[in-house]
């Protein structure tokens, strides 16, 4: 499961979306992820779900590959509908389990929560498997370099979210090589209940955690190594400059925040 993980992978395929200025792409996502949860008609949906097939479809990345980090969370996207569809209230009743009972209205909000959680993956995903890694640090410290004004360390933090990110496919190859290594020694994990496989799970997490550990100190003596001292005086190889096709893009994201707001509070 956790080599279907794809947030933090890049997937080049030299699209128009990959060579958009990452921090248009940092703010388009952010802005995409608050459009999913003003939807509440049909209207919305279909707009928001539109212009989110579009942005994957543009973005020339295998539909396989995209939705198959939808496999890694698909018992936490069971387990939000469960709770919203039993728990959630409401007076037209389909069926009762005792004393729970399931309604129309926890069907639609069960059906919305799994349709937020989803886009809210695929958005993430196209971000980071269009944008390279410092691409990314440069437009999360570029695009949100205001902030500084408030004293706060924008350079660490892009620094410590990019290398998060950069993390997440490694730790996830480290996690499969010793699985691989635990099952060749007689470890059993596709066996049993859901309590017995995570059970078995449970002694991958010491040595997943002493890799991590270790790449991390790793890293921290290159960094030390290479004269790293923060971003102050840093200069760049590549710097951001938007282009034409950034400022096209900013206008239709302005056209799509228009249209979702107008539906979202005239209908």
């Amino acid at each position: 499961m956790i080599r279907d993980i794809t947030i933090g992978q890049y997937y080049y395929s030299g699209s128009v979306i990959h060579r958009l200025d990452p921090r248009f792409k940092i703010y388009w996502t952010i802005l995409l992820l608050v459009t999913v949860f003003m939807i509440n008609c049909i209207p919305t949906f279909l707009l928001v779900t539109g212009v989110l097939a579009a942005y994957v479809l543009m973005s020339r990345v295998p539909l396989k590959f995209i939705f198959r980090g939808l496999q890694a969370v698909y018992i936490i996207i069971l387990i939000t509908f469960f709770f919203a569809f039993f728990f959630n209230g409401g007076d037209t009743v389909l069926f009762r389990i005792g004393p729970v009972k399931a309604t129309m209205e926890g069907l639609k909000n069960g059906l919305y929560m799994v349709m937020r959680i989803t886009y809210l993956i695929i958005g993430a995903s196209v971000l980071t498997l269009t944008t390279t890694p410092n691409q990314l640090t440069d437009g999360i410290e570029k695009g949100f370099a205001w902030l500084k004004v408030f004293h706060v360390p924008v350079h660490e933090g892009a620094m410590m979210m990019t290398i998060a990110l950069r993390f997440i496919p490694i730790l996830a190859d480290e996690m499969d090589r010793i699985m691989k290594a635990q099952t060749s020694r007689g470890a059993d994990f596709e066996s049993g209940g859901v309590m017995q496989r995570a059970r078995a799970l449970v002694p991958l997490i010491v040595p997943l955690f002493m890799a991590a550990i270790r790449r991390a100190e790793d890293l921290a003596m290159a960094m030390e190594a290479r004269c790293y001292h923060g971003g102050e005086g840093r200069t760049e190889m590549k710097p951001l400059s938007m282009k034409r096709r950034d400022y096209m893009a900013v206008v239709l994201a302005a056209v799509y925040l228009a249209a979702v707001l107008v539906l979202r509070f005239a209908v």
